[in-house]
């Protein structure tokens, strides 16, 4: 046998290459066929969507109920024995949260539906969760599932503080109706008839804007947590949805 020319030390390199390139793309294919198979029952989804469908159903329901009370003329009564606006303010910071809520929602609704018709080559949290744990032992996985989770959760955390100022801001137009109110009083008119009428008007008028505020405030907020409650269990069941669907994969 004679010596072994570049050529054929070459030619002997690139061959054992492909050989390695070749194990590698079946074991790849293997996996992908493997996670495909694993999730090929649940091709036909019921619905679509679902959650956003109720988070739609819900605020649909609520700003019926709001236009009715409209059409009866409560929503005209309230912003006109409200001088000071804070209602206003207060429904303005109740449509920001309502957004950032729904924004939430959709994309919520968007990655559990691609957790329960998985496909590997579609870009999805599930499809990166995979990645982050591929390889990774028990302890590795319980601490990316950890941060996951912390992860998902202070996303939706900020729709909770909005909903929690709605009830503050109440108050402060509680305290701003009652400064109101007192401000007209003047104990050395009292005895005046002339200067009791001023004052009962001033006195009625910061009673109803305390009011007022507390109760719109209240609402809003019951309304916005509502909506916040529905997003709260939609991330929680993507939440264990992603891992279960990790230690199955990496199990198998």
């Amino acid at each position: 046998m004679g010596p072994t020319t570049p050529a054929a030390s070459e030619a002997h390199g690139l061959n054992a290459g492909a050989e390695l390139r070749s194990a590698d793309d079946f074991a790849g294919n293997h996996q992908l066929a493997w996670i495909m198979a694993q999730f090929r029952p649940n091709e036909q989804t019921p619905f679509q969507f679902l959650l956003l469908f109720r988070f739609t159903l819900l605020n649909i329901i609520a700003f019926a109920l709001l236009g009715a009370a409209w059409f009866q003329g409560l929503v005209g009564m309230v912003t006109a024995a409200d001088p000071t606006r804070l209602c206003t303010i207060i429904f303005l910071v109740f449509l920001v949260g309502l957004v950032f809520c729904a924004l939430r929602v959709w994309q919520t609704s968007r990655e559990l539906d691609h957790l329960h018709d998985f496909d590997p080559l579609t870009p999805s949290r599930a499809a990166a969760y995979l990645a982050q744990i591929r390889g990774r032992s028990d302890g590795s996985r319980a601490i990316l599932s950890s941060a996951m989770r912390i992860k998902l959760s202070q996303k939706i955390a900020g729709i909770r503080h909005i909903a929690g100022s709605l009830v503050l801001l109440g108050l402060v137009g509680t305290v701003v109706g009652f400064i109101i109110a007192l401000s007209g009083v003047d104990p050395d008119k009292a005895s005046d008839f002339e200067s009791v009428s001023p004052m009962v008007s001033t006195l009625v008028a910061g009673m109803s804007t305390a009011l007022y505020t507390t109760l719109v405030g209240a609402i809003l907020n019951l309304w916005l947590m509502a909506n916040y409650r529905l997003l709260a269990g939609g991330t929680a069941k993507l939440i264990i949805g992603l891992i279960e669907f990790g230690e199955k994969h990496a199990e198998s």
